[in-house]
């Protein structure tokens, strides 16, 4: 890694995934000719594809798939320049279906996709300084008409205690809770977004979530998630809903059937940052918290690369260090003004914020 991106590895706290020799398919017959694949690359590259024949068969054609997607078909052993250019970061799956003498088999290897963007460092600027519940363990926060809600979890900080998981309307000038309903003690409470009226709730490790009734609070269903996995942040695009599950993969969901429509694999520059945590849909991009950094990550919903990077270590020293004070999470927009409002796990301020490069 180039040393002027050592920076934004140092603010996100992640080292870079070894990844090691491409993996060859278990295939006697054919393979992929992976000697000349690099370790990493990016999307301005290609990759080419070509098949060995070690016992002489006779290829009648040849199929490319990447991540399960035709891409093109061959005849005989004619070799393949793929274009990386529209395909998401992280690993690319290649498989080569090869139909011979009346017979088919594949052949399989991967290749690395990173990004090409050297993340901005942007500035920020406290513009208002408000009261928070330092008792709430803020897990999800977004406005909402005027309105901020905030989803909290039973985790605790340094002392042990416990919280309770929560989902509230808050006073944000005030901190005062108008409105809550609590979840059960089995319940680990996580992030929250509201589309068309409608607020939903994730857990962390009871593979379920929760929609409610925006201005009543009345849950109106719970779902299972779509696959097993963790629930951490969540944001929503005013059409489609994002999932963070402490990997660095983020789900885009359909709000009616809640079920996976794609997803996008987080990397900074070269590297492949995990337990992306709160989201915030922000003028297009996504901005997330990672766990147990005090920096949020402006990333690009389209391919996952870390555009920008907001360094907020700072804050953590500007609010009332209490026993159970814990990390940076929360982030919540307002479109009226522009600022951002940000908080952390048991922390007794909230900061409205404005970013600049």
């Amino acid at each position: 890694m180039k040393n002027h991106n050592f920076l934004f590895v140092i603010l996100l706290g992640i080292t870079l995934s070894n990844c090691g020799e491409p993996k060859k398919g278990e295939n006697s017959i054919f393979t992929i000719d992976s000697s000349a694949f690099k370790e990493q690359y990016q999307p301005q590259e290609s990759v080419d594809l070509t098949i060995l024949n070690p016992n002489n068969k006779v290829i009648d054609s040849i199929i490319y798939y990447v991540n399960d997607k035709k891409i093109a078909s061959k005849k005989g052993l004619e070799k393949l320049k793929f274009e990386l250019k529209d395909q998401k970061l992280g690993y690319q799956n290649l498989k080569a279906l090869v139909y011979f003498e009346g017979e088919n088999t594949e052949a399989t290897a991967r290749v690395e996709l990173v990004s090409n963007i050297q993340p901005k460092l942007l500035k920020y600027k406290i513009v208002n300084t408000y009261p928070h519940d330092y008792e709430a363990y803020t897990q999800g926060l977004e406005f909402h008409r005027d309105t901020l809600y905030e989803g909290t979890g039973n985790g605790s900080g340094p002392t042990g205690k416990r919280g309770v998981s929560s989902l509230r309307k808050v006073d944000y000038k005030t901190g005062k809770v108008f409105k809550k309903v609590e979840l059960a003690d089995q319940f680990f409470g996580e992030g929250i977004t509201i589309l068309n009226n409608k607020v939903y709730q994730l857990t962390w490790k009871n593979n379920e979530g929760y929609i409610y009734n925006a201005d009543t609070f009345k849950k109106e269903k719970t779902f299972p998630y779509f696959k097993n996995i963790e629930g951490w942040g969540l944001a929503n695009d005013g059409t489609h809903l994002y999932l963070s599950d402490g990997t660095e993969k983020i789900w885009k969901v359909d709000p009616t059937t809640l079920k996976e429509v794609d997803y996008i694999n987080v990397y900074s520059y070269e590297t492949k940052i995990k337990a992306v945590n709160e989201l915030e849909w922000i003028e297009g991009k996504l901005y997330g918290n990672i766990y147990q950094k005090d920096a949020i990550a402006i990333i690009n919903p389209k391919n996952g690369a870390v555009e920008a990077i907001i360094n907020l270590v700072d804050l953590k020293s500007k609010v009332t260090q209490l026993p159970d004070t814990d990390v940076l999470n929360g982030i919540a927009y307002n479109p009226k003004t522009k600022t951002i409002f940000v908080t952390g796990k048991n922390w007794d301020k909230m900061f409205e914020i404005s970013v600049s490069e």
